[in-house]
């Protein structure tokens, strides 16, 4: 198998908007021409404000949307969804866990289920079989047995997203991508999720492509940055030089206007308001 899990070239995505009874259509061009790659085992971190198309970009990667132009590339096999139908085998090598938990899962739906539906659309399994690695993939993400019979409205917004986790892990998928998978959950809950990540990642070799707008999040998560602006990739390099050393007028403004949350950046702030006042 290839190093490289994903990879884009030129990537576009342009949707035409109705302009009405007395107006044209126009066309919104949400991505223009990204290219990016991610070796395995290794996290690219997409950090935009909303709007930028960093969402955009990862329902392509996904596989959920075409792209009007460029070409994508999973496991250095071209895809192309808007002239060929994908295999269940392709499917199953990218997943994706959204924003919402809660809104991700089916609220009619016992968590088992949750967990067995992905096997039963795309594997052979029998059903103790599909109950087993059900049962195995909850405590991977830290619940138990008990918990296989409760619905999702049972359970906290961490754990919601423990269980989406799970779920896209199911399938034994190459490539895991993130849709700001913890900026609904508290700081503390937001730690224990994204160590979680961190150590299935170590476990299976996972692949992430992680879309979010938090930087501390990022600075922990991420190998390489990627910061979208207006569609545009405007800044792409490890995490280390993108944050140490940004060289995008907007990349700058972007770290100038995040808070840090170190002693010593508290403490300046506060002196600043005192000098102020």
């Amino acid at each position: 198998m290839s190093e490289i899990v994903v990879e884009t070239r030129n990537i576009a995505r342009d949707y035409e908007i109705s302009g009405g009874l007395f107006r044209q259509k126009r066309v919104v061009h949400a991505v223009k021409g990204v290219s990016l790659k991610v070796k395995r085992g290794k996290t690219l971190a997409i950090v935009g404000e909303s709007g930028c198309g960093k969402s955009t970009l990862a329902r392509m990667i996904t596989m959920i949307d075409a792209p009007t132009a460029g070409d994508l590339f999973i496991d250095g096999e071209k895809i192309d969804i808007s002239k060929k139908a994908l295999t269940p085998e392709q499917r199953r090598k990218v997943q994706i866990v959204f924003q919402n938990p809660y809104g991700s899962l089916n609220p009619r739906q016992k968590i088992g289920d949750v967990l067995m539906e992905p096997l039963v659309i795309n594997s052979k399994l029998s059903a103790s079989e599909r109950r087993d690695r059900a049962l195995q993939m909850l405590l991977k993400v830290g619940l138990g047995p008990e918990h296989f019979n409760r619905y999702p409205h049972m359970f906290s917004g961490g754990q919601r997203q423990r269980i989406a986790i799970a779920r896209a892990l199911m399938l034994n998928p190459r490539l895991l991508v993130l849709d700001e998978p913890v900026s609904a959950l508290d700081l503390s809950v937001q730690a224990q999720v994204l160590n979680l990540l961190a150590d299935l990642q170590d476990e299976f070799g996972l692949t992430y492509v992680f879309i979010s707008h938090d930087l501390s999040v990022v600075r922990y998560i991420a190998d390489d940055v990627m910061v979208m602006y207006f569609g545009e990739a405007v800044e792409y390099g490890t995490r280390d030089e993108v944050f140490s050393n940004p060289k995008h007028d907007y990349t700058k403004t972007l770290f100038a206007a995040t808070p840090r949350a170190d002693v010593g950046s508290i403490r300046k702030r506060i002196a600043r308001r005192r000098a102020a006042a």
